[in-house]
């Protein structure tokens, strides 16, 4: 069994994020203590952004085969995912862009695109300084549904959110906020094979 750790937050120790997705890791390994993990930091090690060559072909370096094969090996995901100005951070983006690959994670055929790394449990870490939620921030929510669109694009379902909002709303908001977070890690069944 093998389980990608990604992070993307650029908070280091004082990341929310972080601090969620290392339980998940944990609680992981409690599980399935003989499983294989892989770390991949995005902000202390970051992909450059996706740029095609002049002639619209994509060169991908031998690093980004690296990436994709890392992602199409693991049998379980971890994504520490905090939201910036509404979405996610650029490093989480660039790293996405390495796993969107056709041909490897998606093709498309006569009936649409269709996903070709599913059968993966993927578990998003969410961070978020506002409540979006619910209530009328909810429209602004550009990370957590953009993160549940791609992963299924590319053919993972199998997907849950942990989820710490209201971070920067005082101490006790963020106290109970992070609380809530590791209650839901504690649940048995979260990283269920």
């Amino acid at each position: 069994m093998k389980l990608l750790h990604i992070d993307s937050s650029a908070l280091g120790t004082g990341s929310v994020s972080r601090e969620l997705s290392a339980a998940l890791v944990r609680k992981f390994v409690t599980q399935y203590p003989s499983a294989e993990i892989r770390h991949r930091d995005l902000a202390a090690d970051p992909l450059p952004h996706w740029t095609p060559n002049a002639d619209g072909d994509v060169a991908r370096p031998i690093r980004d085969g690296e990436i994709l094969e890392e992602f199409l090996a693991a049998d379980h995901i971890v994504i520490g995912a905090p939201m910036y100005n509404f979405g996610i951070p650029s490093q989480l983006k660039a790293w996405i862009d390495r796993i969107a690959v056709a041909g490897k994670t998606f093709r498309y055929t006569e009936n649409g695109p269709q996903g070709l790394a599913g059968g993966k449990k993927v578990v998003i870490a969410s961070s978020r300084g506002g409540i979006y939620s619910v209530g009328a921030a909810a429209g602004m929510d550009f990370q957590e549904a953009y993160l549940r669109t791609v992963l299924g694009f590319v053919g993972i379902t199998d997907i849950e959110v942990i989820r710490a909002e209201g971070v920067n709303l005082g101490a006790d908001q963020r106290k109970a906020a992070i609380a809530g977070a590791h209650v839901l890690i504690g649940e048995e069944t979260l990283l269920a094979a």
